[in-house]
This record gives C-alpha cells, sequence and structure tokens, in this order.
C-alpha cells in the first residue's frame, strides 16, 4: 500500500541491525538508501533491488539542495501502490536530517508512516569512549561548528560533535574550537565506531586534522574545560550570591546601589586599556561583567526582565543593524556604514512608536564631556556635517584660541575655552585618535612625572614647598627624559 517505512541501519556492524528492520528487510523487494557507503549494505540479501541516493551528493553543491532532492524523491516513491521503503545509517531520527521531514510531509500528504528504529552512532560512540553521556553531553553537528565563529555551547561541557567525515571538515572545526580551548586541549577522536575497524585516537586538538583514521564514520568528542569556563556557570554563581543562604551583602543590593560600582568598573576596564596589560584588562572585564550579571539577577527576581532578554535584546538589534553582514545587503564602505545604521535607528523609532528624536538624543548625558563632545560630533559626520578637510578645523582652532584671549569676564572665557576644547575634539576625531583616552594618558604621564618630582626632592632633603620653579622643572624635565 503507499507509504513509507523509515528504517534505521544501526551504526555498521550487521550484527547490531534490530529484529524488526532484519525482519523488513528480508521481506522487502527494493530498498531505498540515503547511502550505499555503510558496512551493513554488503550484507544485505542479494535478492533485494538496491538503490541509492549517493549520486545526488556527488552532483549536489550543498547538502540542503541534496536533502531536499531526497525527500522529494522519496516522497514521490512512496505514493506507489507498494509504497517505499527508505534505510539510513542508525536510527532514523538521530542525525538524519532527511527522515523527520519526510515523515512530516508523507502525514500532510495523508500517507502512511512507519519508523523501524535503529540502533544508532550514539550508542556505539558511547561504548567506545567508555562514557555515560548523562547529564550534561552536548551533541553538536560538525558542518554546524564549521560555519560558525565560536562554538555555541557552554565550553565547561563535554561536547561530542558527529559527522566529522574529512580532513577538510577537521580543519574548519578545528578554527572553530581554537577560539576558545588551548591547542593542547586533550580530545578523543572516534572512527567507525560499533563496526570492526572501530578505532579511538587520543590527540591534541591541533592534530585533529592530521589523523589519517578519519572517514564517513568518525566523531569527536571534546571533554570540557575547568569549572567557571562558561557564561551560564558565572550565573549561577551570582544567583547563588543572591539567594535566601546567600551572601548578606549582595542580597542588600539594588540597581540605584550599584550604579556607582558599574561606573568605577567601567573607568577601571577603561584604565587596564589604556595601560596595554591585557591580564588587567581581562580581570577588569570581569569584574565589569559582574556588575552587568548582579544587575540583570536583580531585574529576574523582580520580573522585571532576565539575561536572556538583555542577550536577546542586543543579538536581535546588532543582527538587525547589520544587514550588510546578516543580511547580503550591499553597503559601500564605513560612512555607508554609519549612513545606514542611523536609518535603521530612525525606523526603529518609528515602528516601536517613539517620537521622532534628533540625531544626538541618544548620546547619554551622563557621558564624559570629552567623549560626550566626540560622540556628538561622529554622529553630525554621518549626515555629512563636517568641515570638507582638516585645514578648516585648524583654522577653527586658531580662532578658537584667538577668542579665548580676547574674553573680558568669566562667563565669556568659560564659554570660549567650551568651544576651544569642542575644536581640539574636533581635531583628534580627525586624526582618529579618542579625545577622553588621549587626556587620561596625559593624565597619567603628568602623575608618573610628578611622583618622580616628588621622589627626586625627597632624596635632596628638600619639601616641595620649599623648592622653586626653577629646581622643580629640572626634576620635571629629568622625569620626562626617562622616558625616553
Amino acid at each position: 500500500m503507499p507509504g513509507v517505512t523509515l528504517l534505521g541501519l544501526g551504526p555498521g556492524n550487521p550484527e547490531q541491525i534490530t529484529l524488526q528492520a532484519w525482519d523488513v528487510i528480508k521481506n522487502a523487494s527494493e530498498l531505498w538508501l540515503r547511502t550505499d557507503q555503510h558496512p551493513v549494505v554488503s550484507n544485505l540479501p542479494d535478492t533485494i533491488d538496491i538503490q541509492a541516493f549517493d549520486p545526488e551528493y556527488e552532483q549536489g553543491e550543498a547538502f540542503e539542495d541534496v536533502y531536499e532532492k531526497i525527500v522529494a524523491r522519496v516522497i514521490e516513491l512512496a505514493q506507489r501502490p507498494q509504497g517505499v521503503i527508505y534505510a539510513v545509517p542508525g536510527d532514523p531520527y538521530v542525525a538524519e536530517a532527511t527522515c523527520p521531514v519526510i515523515a512530516e510531509r508523507a502525514q500532510q500528504l495523508g500517507l502512511t508512516v512507519r519508523v523501524v528504529h535503529g540502533m544508532s552512532f550514539l550508542e556505539a560512540v558511547f561504548g567506545a569512549l567508555k562514557i555515560d553521556p548523562y547529564p550534561k553531553l552536548v551533541l553538536m553537528d560538525a558542518l554546524t561548528l564549521s560555519d560558525a565563529c565560536v562554538p555555541g555551547y557552554p565550553p565547561n561541557l563535554p561536547v561530542l560533535v558527529a559527522q566529522v567525515y574529512s580532513r577538510m571538515v577537521a580543519a574548519e572545526v578545528k578554527m572553530t574550537l581554537g577560539t576558545v580551548y588551548p591547542d593542547e586541549h586533550p580530545v578523543r577522536m572516534v572512527h567507525a565506531a560499533g563496526t570492526l575497524e572501530q578505532v579511538v585516537e587520543d590527540i591534541p586538538l591541533y592534530q585533529i586534522d592530521r589523523s589519517q583514521q578519519i572517514g564517513t564514520l568518525t566523531c569527536l568528542y571534546i571533554p570540557p574545560l575547568a569549572d567557571g569556563t562558561s557564561f551560564e556557570a558565572f550565573q549561577e554563581v551570582v544567583a547563588r550570591l543572591r539567594a535566601p543562604d546567600g551572601c548578606p551583602w549582595d542580597r542588600e543590593q539594588t540597581h540605584l546601589s550599584l550604579r556607582p560600582h558599574l561606573l568605577e568598573e567601567a573607568y577601571e576596564a577603561l584604565a587596564a586599556m589604556d595601560s596595554g596589560d591585557a591580564g588587567k584588562m581581562a580581570e577588569e572585564l570581569g569584574d565589569l561583567l559582574l556588575q552587568i550579571v548582579l544587575n540583570a539577577q536583580i531585574a529576574s527576581e523582580e520580573l522585571e526582565f532576565t539575561m536572556v532578554d538583555v542577550v536577546k535584546g542586543i543579538h536581535d538589534k546588532i543582527v538587525r543593524r547589520h544587514p550588510h553582514v546578516f543580511s547580503g545587503v550591499q553597503i559601500e564602505g564605513v560612512k555607508g556604514v554609519l549612513l545606514n545604521w542611523e536609518k535603521l535607528k530612525a525606523s526603529e523609532r518609528k515602528i516601536n512608536g517613539g517620537k521622532e528624536a534628533g540625531l544626538l538624543d541618544g548620546v547619554p548625558l551622563s557621558l564624559p564631556a570629552l567623549s560626550q563632545a566626540q560622540e556628538y560630533q561622529d554622529r553630525a559626520v554621518r549626515v555629512g556635517f563636517d568641515w570638507p578637510d582638516i585645514g578648516g578645523v585648524l583654522d577653527k582652532l586658531i580662532e578658537e584660541v584667538s577668542e579665548v584671549r580676547a574674553a573680558t569676564d568669566g562667563a565669556e572665557l568659560a564659554a570660549e575655552i567650551g568651544d576651544l576644547l569642542f575644536t581640539l575634539v574636533n581635531f583628534s576625531r580627525w586624526k582618529n585618535i579618542d579625545a577622553e583616552s588621549a587626556l587620561r594618558a596625559a593624565n597619567t604621564r603628568f602623575k608618573k612625572r610628578f611622583a618622580q618630582v616628588e621622589q627626586g626632592a625627597s632624596e635632596k632633603g628638600v619639601p616641595l614647598t620649599e623648592m622653586s620653579l626653577d629646581e622643580m622643572e629640572a626634576l620635571w624635565q629629568l622625569a620626562k627624559n626617562k622616558e625616553g
């Protein structure tokens, strides 16, 4: 009768075919295989007409296209009076992209669907590794992983990567894993699990694409990194601090009480960036992350929002505002990106029902003045409000210095000094220098040099208050010269 039988052939060893599957095979006159590159095929009865979809893989350019052709053909065959038996390696519902789609389309057409389960490759792999996957194993597809920039799972969990079927795929997987795992991280490659040719290799991560055993039945097992190496694990730590039996100080905190800590940690992260000390930067970014996660945890407890809302919101915003990266939109250069960014933001405001805001309204008033000035200027430039060349900026700078000199009272002087600083920020922007960072660096240099002036005075046994300006200037120049 019309319909489709989805049949699992097991991982490879003929002895592992289920009795139910073997009974179906023995009574079949025709069998359609997703692939004939499976150890069981040579043991199938000679009386069966064997058809395979391997030519589709050889002719197709993308797996999605191949799978669609297979699904369409199986559905066509299923509508014959005798229906169709479609056999796949392992189990029809484990790492088999075609079977769920075939079942869904067949049911939509009113065709019967019979599923004959088989032992999947997973049981064979777990046996080869001698591990129990429960309760935390992550399952990943090699092609999904190779297409990613970073692994899409918490690295403090063990991972099994299936379908590492070629050295090229292994190389691409290695590149992605290398963004998180060290080169020497020990991994295990399982080849032909569940067959007489089964091999388990224990090698460092950087060697996985050098294995001579890689084939269509290769999997990669990645042991977890240490505890505390995932974002989720850190969330658990922060939630534990806020639990009834957690830390009294953390439990008392609110969004408002944490505000000064967030600001302080942000500035300390900036200072670490200015220092160029990578270790210090990592530490300070961790402190800043604590403030973000702690605020999100408080919000979750108060039913305001969750960390999922935070991450999902910024994820969608970044994807939406980068159509040239995620949607194939063609944009010319950085200027084009910024212009399109402003158009997208304006469109978002209309969709969200917000009033038409000015171009500069989104700049936080709490920003440091130099950063605020540079952000104002950056946004104005996006719509073409800028000098045609840096000569105009220099002329404006000279003009502002003259106006500072000509100021006659305190209010006028304050205004002119503000204009001068604003123009200096504009000059910095033209030179691709962050004005806020430049001033912080100057402050750091001043502090360091003045400390050496103090030290020099102490070595001379003379208090700074009793030194002449010339003597202090000499110590200042000495400190400056030491910097090279």
